[in-house]
């Protein structure tokens, strides 16, 4: 094989697989590390009581153009299901209705003045298209300028301060503009949200870009982590794994940027430090199977004292064909105590903040709980973040590194990373005839 038709792709998620499916599309060989035991990172399922189903829960938005176009194709548009959803708001001890401006208006403890203030904000924001100007003020603070504190403190303080910790007043406004502007561009009027899934889940979808790249010649190889990034004379000349050197004159890294360190010494100090004061965030959630329903809605914002969660997501309230299924997501620094605790302690909260949410929920209703721990889950975007992220295309010749953080202000999402994947495999084949 021609070795210059070889290219090294570190990171089998969404991301990595992209730039694979892409390179192997134009006739390129990929070559795909993972250290996981699995395809598909965050996106990746597992056996939950006899049904595959994702460790972290996705859904999918009428702007995932990304998205369906790979789902075209691989002739895989018919597995894509939409629904119309509900949002609710656990708050002063009760569900109430959440979304829509009908809700807004009838939610009780908000004064109309904060209600209305709430709900421009929300509008301004779907409708707007340029986020540059945004760049200046921090998430916390331009929601604040348009909502005003009483809105503020009762419905986004808890939210922040349960996902982010001490860095929530230092998140970037133009990243929360893009996630509310995301799922508000998912409606088919103002009243009504419409999200979709895939019929078996996203692993549908990994096993086809996964079949593909492999038909093509490539290869994918799973438990088998990057120890280094072998770079000389400004060159890079491949990779070693298992303590083995195996020689790639182009290397595309789509592992979370802290982990890129720890491989790839040789870079300039001023990319590594930049790499190394980025911060992401972990993520320990609970994936619950019950008898039965816990509420109507889809995604429940929870603001709680007695609860530690800023959110719950059941997910069987889109997917019908996996029985009552439940997420519970917490996001927090890996330093924090309990990123370390015990599966149990976190299954046993989550019972208890199920049963306030539904007084008619019993022990025999909890039918099965599996928790998962995924260390670099959530970059945290500061204000201006492109300024201190360095180019995925590195000043060594041959070397490409990139992940989520690198389609900023756009959250980490399933269509995001393949869009930003096979777009990186064109600009690393435009860039140097392999």
């Amino acid at each position: 094989m021609d070795k210059s038709k070889k290219v090294a792709v570190i990171g089998a998620g969404p991301m990595g697989l992209a730039v694979a499916y892409q390179l192997a599309r134009e006739g390129y060989v990929p070559v795909v590390y993972e250290a996981d035991d699995r395809i598909g990172g965050m996106t990746a399922s597992f056996d939950f009581n006899g049904i595959q189903i994702e460790r972290f829960y996705h859904f999918h938005c009428t702007s995932d153009d990304a998205f369906f176009q790979i789902l075209k194709e691989l002739h895989l548009e018919d597995k894509l299901k939409w629904k119309s959803t509900k949002m609710g708001y656990w708050f002063n001890g009760k569900v109430q209705e959440w979304g829509n401006p009908i809700a807004l208006l009838k939610f009780q403890g908000l004064s109309f003045w904060a209600k209305f203030r709430y709900g421009l904000h929300a509008f301004f924001s779907v409708k707007r298209n340029n986020w540059k100007p945004l760049e200046k003020y921090d998430a916390a603070s331009w929601i604040k300028k348009w909502v005003g504190k009483e809105a503020y403190e009762k419905l986004w303080a808890k939210l922040f301060a349960l996902k982010f910790y001490d860095y929530t007043n230092n998140l970037s406004a133009p990243w929360i503009w893009s996630r509310i502007r995301r799922i508000g561009n998912s409606r088919y009027n103002v009243f009504k949200e419409k999200l979709g899934y895939l019929t078996g889940g996203s692993q549908v979808l990994l096993n086809a870009m996964k079949k593909y790249i492999e038909e093509r010649g490539g290869v994918i190889k799973l438990r088998v982590p990057v120890q280094k990034i072998k770079i000389e004379n400004n060159e890079v000349k491949g990779i070693v794994v298992n303590g083995d050197f195996a020689e790639y004159n182009t290397v595309v890294s789509t592992i979370p940027l802290p982990l890129v360190p720890g491989i790839a010494q040789a870079l300039p100090k001023e990319i590594l430090r930049a790499y190394e004061e980025k911060i992401n965030i972990g993520c320990v959630t609970v994936i619950v199977k019950l008898q039965k329903r816990l509420t109507e809605n889809f995604w429940m914002n929870v603001n709680d004292d007695r609860m530690d969660i800023p959110g719950i997501i059941e997910y069987s309230n889109l997917n019908l064909e996996v029985g009552h299924i439940v997420y519970v997501p917490y996001y927090m620094p890996q330093n924090n105590p309990a990123f370390k605790d015990d599966d149990k302690v976190f299954i046993e909260k989550v019972i208890k903040y199920f049963k306030l949410i539904n007084s008619d929920l019993a022990d025999k209703d909890f039918l099965d709980a599996s928790v998962h721990r995924y260390h670099y889950a959530q970059p945290v975007c500061e204000p201006n973040y492109l300024d201190s992220l360095p180019d995925a295309k590195m000043p060594i010749d041959g070397l490409w590194i990139a992940d989520t953080s690198h389609y900023y202000p756009e959250d980490r999402g399933i269509s995001e990373s393949i869009g930003y994947g096979r777009d990186l495999a064109k600009r690393v084949l435009r860039d140097k005839d392999i």
